[in-house]
């Protein structure tokens, strides 16, 4: 075997290892990456069922239902909450952790001022999607190592 080869075998069996050696951080970055996509489907799912929601809040404020103006707001806000970390997270932005945050406790407000009108099947879908995001993105957070010890 000539130098040529000799280098070249060595080459190959050297960037072979280092594709070995380099595989769990593809699968922890896998897993990482559909964790991050749960996250904002669920974020996504929510801020969907929020802005539905805040039309209807705004229909019964219309009716005279006064009761139902907070929850116009908390619903639009949430809303927005949800949007911003559904974007973030779908590319694995460096500040998903933040916008997580934020957003599971927008989520948990929202969640529970709309649990507080009983019986209306609207306001009781949005209070669920509510809990489900909050905890995509607490579960998010501690996957990723950042978790606060503010998930009460």
């Amino acid at each position: 075997m000539n130098r040529r080869h000799l280098i070249a075998v060595c080459t190959l069996a050297t960037v072979g290892l280092l594709a070995l050696a380099d595989e769990p951080k593809k699968d922890a970055h896998h897993g990482h990456a559909a964790h991050f996509m749960e996250c904002a489907k669920a974020c996504d799912d929510c801020a969907r069922m929020c802005d539905a929601c805040g039309a209807h809040c705004v229909q019964m404020v219309a009716d005279g239902k006064k009761e139902h103006l907070e929850t116009v707001k908390t619903c639009q806000d949430c809303a927005t909450f949800c949007s911003a970390a559904s974007c973030i997270t779908a590319r694995g932005g460096v500040f998903s952790d933040l916008i997580c945050k934020a957003c599971a406790d927008a989520c948990k407000r929202c969640g529970d001022a709309c649990a507080k009108h009983k019986g209306d099947e609207m306001m009781a879908k949005c209070a669920e999607e509510c809990r489900k995001c909050e905890k995509a993105c607490r579960d998010m957070l501690k996957h990723v190592g950042h978790d606060h010890h503010e998930a009460k």
